[in-house]
């Protein structure tokens, strides 16, 4: 009888536990991040009455006999799986779709969250505005050639974005073409002066043209601009001759770089392109020396005004045999400079986040630049972590060591700015889990009461 009661007394228990994870998941079913747990139960040891008998000739077999002594909680299980994305709008928002945490930081000690709910303090630190704990990922670096690059292999560190930084301004090295000039156009006479050359294409119909005009903004290491022009013009049958120019400069000559090394002709602003019969660049010459494969390329040399020494634009006109850059077909020419990598000086105005966590800064000349990345982090047992309040996990002895990459790498998930995690408390499921910890809850009183009548009728023997 005693055995009942104990028995009932551990189902009470136990069910006021399973009650209290369900209130908790209830109470958070609006949390950000959170991940619900449920309870496991299982029997506890069991008294023998008697023992099994193996079957004899004449008899089978006897099972044990064995009462129950209760039942005890076998593990509260976080349920890690995803939980809703709800879309906030706001940049510094940012959700994961599948495995993977955020790391936050206070000093040496990490937190791991699924909570994206960031924001940028006044030092440009992105942090957890509830409480100031520091994201954590890798800062862009800036190489020799003040290229900006992230090292996703080193030590992650305090996120920091620069808002209202200046970049400086930086010189143009190269200019890249991807153009077609008129297979159909005529030749230019070869006596013909620049001054003729401009107005056989200047002043009459595009489909008349014998050459082509074009031009490109770019900067010197003070972000003052240059307008780079080039003419081109066709002086034989897949031969063509470009001209060279450029505003606020002096002392200009081409080079192509080919066997013969340091060969510029001391003003010399002219080149040759020469192509295949079928529309491919084949070589680039300056009348020296000639350059017929791979990456086919012209260095301008020229001095501005009040510079030391002469500064050098590499022109990329394509790859030899291929239709990358500078074509010859007989359609119209469309000769343009489709990029070049100088810029003046900016001011950072926006930033944004992409999918594998990249921040991208906005500057106000109009350059985009990568700031750094948010690192994350993955566990060989997620469900191992501690909670720690706020949202965090903490490492523990049965998670594992953090396995911290980048996004999509690894099995890492991807990142969404603009959203957030919802929790992922189920209430039709709560709601169905507290009727039945309810009933079982009722259940086991009724046992001990139902004990406590038997022992009364018990006692009442004696009268």
């Amino acid at each position: 009888m005693m055995r009942t009661l104990y028995s009932g007394v551990s189902g009470l228990k136990n069910h006021q536990v399973r009650m209290d994870v369900i209130g908790n998941n209830i109470s958070n079913v609006n949390t950000t991040g959170f991940k619900s747990e449920r309870v496991m139960f299982n029997d506890l040891i069991s008294q023998t009455i008697s023992g099994a008998a193996e079957p004899r000739d004449n008899v089978g077999g006897v099972n044990p006999k064995q009462v129950g002594l209760g039942m005890n909680i076998a593990s509260i299980d976080k349920l890690m799986f995803q939980g809703s994305l709800q879309t906030t709008g706001k940049g510094t928002d940012v959700a994961i779709t599948g495995e993977g945490f955020f790391i936050v930081a206070d000093g040496d000690k990490k937190f791991y969250t699924r909570a994206g709910n960031f924001d940028v303090d006044k030092k440009g630190s992105l942090v957890n505005p509830a409480d100031g704990l520091k994201v954590q990922g890798w800062n862009a670096q800036i190489d020799a050639n003040g290229n900006r690059f992230i090292n996703t292999a080193g030590t992650v560190q305090d996120l920091n974005i620069p808002l209202f930084s200046k970049e400086p301004a930086k010189e143009t090295t190269f200019v890249v073409y991807k153009s077609n000039l008129n297979a159909r156009a005529e030749a230019m006479p070869s006596d013909a002066t620049d001054e003729q050359r401009y107005k056989m294409i200047a002043n009459v119909p595009p489909e008349q043209r014998r050459g082509h005009l074009t031009s490109k903004m770019v900067y010197d290491d003070q972000g003052n601009e240059h307008n780079l022009k080039i003419f081109m013009w066709k002086s034989d049958m897949n031969r063509w001759t470009a001209s060279v120019a450029m505003s606020d400069s002096e002392q200009m000559s081409v080079d192509v770089v080919g066997k013969n090394q340091n060969t510029a002709v001391p003003n010399n602003k002219r080149f040759e392109l020469n192509f295949s019969p079928d529309g491919k660049l084949t070589s680039v010459s300056d009348g020296v020396d000639i350059e017929n494969n791979g990456q086919l390329n012209v260095n301008i040399s020229f001095r501005t005004p009040g510079e030391p020494a002469p500064k050098t634009i590499q022109l990329r006109m394509g790859t030899a045999g291929a239709v990358d850059g500078v074509t010859q077909y007989a359609s119209d020419f469309t000769t343009k400079a489709i990029d070049q990598d100088g810029y003046k000086m900016g001011y950072m105005e926006a930033f944004a986040i992409d999918s594998s966590g990249t921040i991208t800064g906005t500057f106000s000349n109009g350059m985009k630049q990568q700031l750094g990345q948010i690192a994350m982090a993955n566990f060989n047992n997620a469900a191992g972590l501690e909670k720690a309040g706020s949202s965090y996990f903490t490492q523990s002895n049965n998670s594992g060591t953090a396995m911290i990459g980048e996004s999509g790498i690894a099995g890492l998930g991807a990142i969404h700015a603009g959203m957030l995690e919802m929790s992922n408390v189920d209430l039709a499921d709560q709601f169905t889990d507290m009727i039945v910890t309810q009933r079982g809850f009722q259940a086991n009183s009724r046992s001990i009461t139902t004990a406590d009548q038997m022992l009364q009728e018990l006692l009442s023997l004696k009268r």
